[in-house]
């Protein structure tokens, strides 16, 4: 077995959903939870198809985002994987619909953080074997920290 690390740059505006699935209609039943969660919001999804022919599936309704949810799936390859891109929307938005996929069998992360993946390969194929999501703790929220925690989710309107 080889392990290795590959690393998703998310770009500026723009949050990711990493999960597991087990069926070829995953795109079809994500983009029917995407598209109903808001008028706004833009996407791409790519599913890592891993039997048959084991394609990458993908659509979306922007060119870019699903351009974008490709390039992480062709780099992770790993069996079963789907990534949604999102913009115009935040993860909390869609979290759970996606959830209730009925052949959605995990979320490893939802995020707009650097990624790194962690890839297992074997003679068989490529597995997830878990995520490092942003960066390790720096400290202890002090109240000054919380202030402005509470501040940036009236901002965004996630709080009144």
């Amino acid at each position: 077995m080889e392990l290795s690390v590959v690393k998703l740059e998310i770009p500026e505006g723009i949050n990711i959903i990493l999960g597991q699935s087990h069926f070829i209609k995953t795109v079809e039943d994500l983009y029917e939870a995407l598209i109903t969660s808001g008028s706004s919001i833009k996407f791409g999804i790519a599913f890592c198809e891993s039997s048959g022919p084991a394609l990458i599936r993908h659509d979306g309704n922007d060119k870019e985002l699903e351009d974008l949810a490709v390039n992480f799936a062709s780099k992770l390859s790993a069996g079963h994987v789907f990534v949604v891109v999102l913009k115009n929307a935040y993860p909390i938005n869609v979290l759970e619909r996606i959830k209730r996929v009925d052949e959605v069998v995990s979320i490893f992360c939802a995020t707009a953080n650097p990624v790194e993946v962690i890839i297992a390969e074997t003679s068989q194929g490529r597995g997830v074997l878990g995520v490092i999501d942003g960066v390790k703790s720096k400290g202890i929220e002090t109240d000054k920290d919380k202030a402005a925690r509470r501040e940036f989710l009236r901002k965004i309107g996630y709080k009144f």
